[in-house]
Order: C-alpha cells, then structure tokens, then sequence
C-alpha cells in the first residue's frame, strides 16, 4: 500500500453550497418518491426519472467532504474517535427514521405490501430493535414484501453503506496515494458502466437488500462515487468564486429529473445516460459548490436551512411514502390530485424534519460529543 501526503494546497473551510446541494438533492429524491407510485414500476413512465441517483450524488459529496474535513488530521486523531464522530453525526437520526417507520408501519397496510397484514407486533418489535443498530436483516426476515434490509425505513440501506464507505476510508482510503486511489477509481467506473449498461432496466437502481445481485449494485453505487469524490477533492485546488449556488442546483435538479433516455426498446441508453452523470456530471457539480460563495444574506439562510433538513428529510421521508402509497391505492387517488397531495406532504416533512433537527438531533448530537468526545484544540474544528 503506497501512504501520501494528507496536506492539501488549499486552506481548510466550510462549504455552505455543498450543504444546499445535499438539501437540494434530498428534496428531489423525496418529490421521486411521491410520484414513483404512479409509474406503476414502469420506469420508463416515471416523472421525477432520475432521482434515485440521488445516492449516488449523497456518496460522491460524502467522499468529497470526508477527505475534507478529515484527510490531515490522522496524526492527531485515533480511529476510535473517528468512528465516534460518524456514529454521533448520523446515528441519533437513523434511530428517529426507525422510530418513525415503526409507528406507521401498519397504515402501510395493502395489497402493495402484502407481509403487513400478518405481522405481529412482537416482529415489529424485533425489526425495529435491529433497525436501530443499523444492521441488515434478510429477505426471510422482511415484514412488508419488498425484500428491503431495513424494512421499516427503507433508505436507510444508504447509511449502512455509508458506514462502510467510512471504515473503508478509515482503514484503507486514506493510506492511498492519489495515484493508487486514480487507478481504483477507474476500476470502479468501468464496474459502475457495466452494471448500467447491461442491468435489465438500463439502470443503477437497487442495493437494498441483502442477496448477492442486490449487494452487488451497493457495493458498485458506493465504491466509484465516494472515491472518486475524495480523488477530486484531493486533485483539484478550490479556488473561491462567487456564489454558484443557483447553477449547481439547477443543473442537479436537471439531471435527477431527466426523463427515460431509450424506452423500452434501448433500455442501454438510460444505462449510458446513468453513468455519464455519475461519472461526468456529478464532480462538476460539487467542484461548482465548492468554489462558490454565498455573499448576500437571504441565499445563505436558504443554503443553510437546505442543509440542516437534508439528512433529517432524506432519513425519515419513506416511512411517510409508505402510508401515502396505501392510501392513494385504496382510495384511487388519481395523478394530478395525488401530486398536490404529495407536494402538501413534501412540505410536512420538511418542517417535521426542521423541528427533530432542533428539538433532537442537535441537542443529542451535542451532548453526545460533550459525554463522549475529548476537548482537545485539534478535534474541536472537524465537524461532526
């Protein structure tokens, strides 16, 4: 294993337009989720087409500002107090997405999810203690019939990559040179094109259960974005600008809702066009947020606000999607009605996901890093 330099040539700072563009992207995957049910898992009727590459994004900017905040400072800070630091910033919400997913898991119930109605609350009980450490369950486990490693919040398959993306980084990543971590980014983008082009839907969607296909497309969507994330961040100098906010954001909600490239009949082309952002677009969009500056007082409390309830929204909206999908399939809700309902919903979430920000996660987030973190002046600037 070949160690490199972890000095970068720019100076350390707080990149307010990544925050925006991860809120950016948690809204447009939430709006994907509302419409989704009116595809009728034709992905080609699809409105919002492209949204689920919206993880992919999540793991691009995750590497970016991992080897950020974190890449120069292994000469003064142990594992153990990394992995602290990971748990304490995402952990205390995945349990409030369980919590969640669990109180509403029953008004899920419909011929959609056919294992709800023969669920008892003592496997409740069970999926809802394992949930809550993150650990996978297997499609013999699943309560809902979706296969889904975390049946009651779907989504959270992410987060239980990201922590594998974290160990990879802690005990692997880091060590690389940036030659050795260009060359497995190649690799890994060949691996990303390939499972796009030939996947029978001419997509990267999946990693949400625990079988080998389905693992297979996980582990694919996480290893080239959060590399290729902390390659770019290693490799290009930031040099700040003005604000670029508006430009990324557009060009992001742009390519999340691109309609079906191909049809039916080339479904290699959506594959085509999948790899093409992933690979191409996504790094410029980031480099775009990370040069930008946000000068004029409004834009930056929108950028701001946009990156408080971007985790929030993203962790706990599918356990609301659930219920939503039950409801529309029982009472025949039509399309146009269906989306302003599914808008008016969108916009409960986000001032739900606001209030347990403020009203949990910070105040846990913080008593946490009080009880369990030490007060030292090299730890006390890397943010959690």
């Amino acid at each position: 294993m070949i160690t490199s330099s972890s000095s970068f040539v720019d100076s350390k700072r707080h990149f307010l337009i990544l925050d925006a563009l991860r809120g950016v992207a948690a809204i447009t995957v939430v709006l994907f989720h509302v419409l989704e049910y009116y595809s009728n898992g034709d992905h080609v009727q699809q409105l919002i087409n492209h949204g689920y590459l919206a993880v992919d994004f999540f793991f691009m900017l995750s590497g970016y500002v991992m080897a950020h905040a974190y890449d120069d400072r292994w000469n003064t800070m142990s594992l153990k107090d990394f992995f602290k630091r990971r748990i304490i910033r995402l952990h205390p919400m995945i349990i409030v997405g369980m919590i969640i997913g669990a109180i509403l898991f029953f008004f899920g119930e419909s011929p959609m999810f056919p294992k709800i109605e023969g669920t008892s609350i003592w496997q409740l009980l069970l999926i809802f203690i394992i949930g809550c450490t993150l650990i996978p369950v297997t499609p013999s486990m699943d309560i809902r019939g979706w296969s889904e490693m975390h049946p009651l919040n779907g989504p959270a398959w992410s987060l239980f990559f990201e922590y594998i993306a974290n160990i990879l980084h802690a005990l692997v990543l880091r060590r690389l040179s940036k030659v050795m971590l260009g060359v497995l980014v190649f690799i890994a983008g060949a691996a990303l094109i390939h499972l796009a082009v030939t996947s029978k839907n001419g997509d990267i969607i999946g990693g949400w259960s625990i079988d080998p296909e389905q693992l297979r497309i996980g582990f694919t969507r996480l290893l080239f974005p959060y590399m290729a994330g902390m390659l770019l961040r290693r490799t290009i100098k930031v040099i700040e600008t003005k604000s670029t906010f508006l430009v990324s954001s557009l060009l992001l909600v742009a390519v999340l809702s691109f309609p079906r490239v191909g049809g039916h009949d080339n479904v290699w082309m959506n594959g085509i066009y999948d790899s093409l952002i992933v690979i191409l677009i996504f790094p410029i969009i980031i480099y775009l947020g990370a040069i930008g500056d946000v000068k004029n007082k409004v834009a930056e409390k929108v950028c701001k606000f946009l990156g408080d309830v971007s985790y929030p929204i993203y962790i706990i909206h599918y356990p609301f999607i659930y219920a939503f999908y039950a409801w529309i399939m029982k009472n025949n809700i039509p399309l146009q009605l269906g989306a302003w309902l599914g808008f008016g919903l969108l916009i409960l979430m986000v001032l739900i996901s606001y209030v347990i920000l403020k009203l949990y996660d910070e105040p846990v987030r913080h008593w946490l890093s009080n009880r369990f973190m030490k007060k030292t002046k090299t730890t006390a600037n890397v943010q959690l």
